[in-house]
């Protein structure tokens, strides 16, 4: 990810070993992580049993806030492709029973939307 990527807030892809390696003690057995991403401090994780939202707060980032979201409360999700003048991809997450998406996130060029998408499809459509 990108210096200039982190600062607006672009999100980018995280090496699902650096994952498994740091993240393994929130994972069940027979979870496995699928793909995550990074942003600036903060982490969202996609397993084959739901998605991880990492947000590390505070000046040192030793408190960590984890949600888990069961992809059979995802009710719904978007995505929107960047343009040639917005660099950035967008992801939507409503949560059943929320009127707002509950997750926004965006994401940088190196982030494939669509192989996003395709994880989302896969787990929350079937």
């Amino acid at each position: 990810m990108g210096f200039f990527s982190a600062i607006l807030g672009n999100a980018g892809v995280a090496q699902p070993s650096e994952l498994q390696a740091e993240y393994s003690q929130l994972l069940a057995d027979g979870e496995a992580i699928e793909i995550g991403f990074k942003l600036v401090r903060d982490v969202f994780i996609f397993t084959n049993k739901r998605l991880i939202l990492v947000d590390k707060q505070g000046l040192t980032g030793k408190k960590i806030d984890y949600l888990s979201i069961a992809y059979k409360s995802i009710s719904r999700f978007g995505i929107e492709t960047s343009g040639h003048l917005d660099l950035d991809a967008e992801l939507k997450i409503w949560v059943s029973g929320e009127a707002q998406p509950s997750v926004m996130r965006k994401f940088n060029k190196q982030v494939n939307i669509y192989d996003l998408q395709k994880v989302l499809a896969q787990h929350v459509l079937f």
